[in-house]
């Protein structure tokens, strides 16, 4: 244990932060429930010695993003680590009046709900054993399959002449831009193209990448990813994460605690009956934490008639 969120600053890898948790808290047992690209800031979840065992359970946790989408550039990277590769001319056409805000709106709405989605080039998905980003930086590219992804709500925040004069301060309540709060960081912008604020809510798999790319393209212009926050992940808040110098010290929280299912309390004979590999009859369906006066038993599959052990604690 434990399970600590950390505030992953700007231009470190996941594995970066990972390997200075290693050497912060004097173990190599730390993996991380999800990936945050080099250009992004925010929550990343790590998972500390005997605590890696609750990866697994922890990968599918929705997460929640502020995302600046610049319209009338892409990129291959589909972020700001460029170059620029495709223009548009934009600045006759985006004004924030009433009518065009409206049709925003109805544009990135057209994107929430289950879909399929094209995963960037630049990214670590393997392809026959090959990453794609790999692939990508060598000059060449994988034919990448749409993956089943689910974009739960989609907020335009506001519409600004570029990165640079979109807000960087926001109310850590909601996330919404304010005069004080939590200031961010973002990378240099490649140039003056009119950006999209957008908050938004997503499942497991989603890239915000693919989603500036695949929103430019709904308006007819190319568009990349000048700027993305993770604010959320699963339980954990941007505003309890901790800095990565706070690393050493950072308590985080137990097992249990980071575990988002319903919890069935247990007597002795189901805890022994799970914890030797037998499916105890229960009435529970779905998914569950079996707990045993407050501590972790197992992560369970009931049926409605009987428990099965996905994952059992000593």
């Amino acid at each position: 244990m434990p399970v600590i969120a950390v505030d992953k600053p700007l231009n470190l890898t996941s594995h970066d932060v990972v390997n200075r948790a290693r050497r912060a808290r004097g173990t190599k047992r730390v993996g991380h429930t999800g990936t945050l690209d080099p250009l992004a800031t925010g929550v990343l979840v790590l998972c500390v010695d005997d605590s890696t065992k609750v990866v697994q359970f922890m990968e599918a946790d929705s997460k929640d993003y502020l995302a600046w989408i610049s319209l009338g550039a892409g990129t291959p990277t589909l972020d700001a680590e460029g170059p620029v590769e495709e223009v548009a001319d934009v600045s006759g056409w985006l004004t924030p009046d009433a009518k065009s805000l409206d049709d925003l709106r109805e544009t990135l709405y057209t994107f929430t709900g289950p879909q399929a989605q094209v995963p960037p080039q630049y990214s670590a998905i393997q392809v026959g054993g090959q990453r794609a980003y790999a692939v990508a930086r060598a000059g060449g590219a994988l034919d990448l399959p749409a993956r089943n992804v689910t974009i739960h709500s989609l907020d335009l925040l506001g519409v600004y002449p570029s990165v640079d004069a979109a807000p960087r301060t926001f109310d850590p309540q909601d996330w919404t831009p304010a005069e004080t709060g939590h200031t961010f960081t973002l990378p240099p912008a490649l140039g003056e193209f009119p950006t999209l604020l957008v908050r938004a809510s997503v499942g497991s798999g989603t890239y915000l990448r693919s989603l500036a790319r695949d929103v430019g393209a709904a308006l007819g212009v190319p568009a990349h990813l000048g700027g993305l926050v993770r604010t959320r992940v699963g339980r954990y808040d941007l505003r309890d994460a901790v800095t990565v110098d706070d690393l050493p010290g950072a308590t985080g929280i137990p097992d249990l605690a980071a575990l988002d299912f319903p919890v069935i309390e247990a007597d002795d004979r189901v805890a022994r009956e799970l914890r030797q590999g037998k499916r105890p009859a229960h009435t529970a369906q779905g998914r569950h934490v079996v707990t045993l006066s407050g501590e972790l038993v197992a992560v369970v599959d009931g049926n409605g008639e009987q428990l099965k052990v996905v994952r059992a604690w000593a």
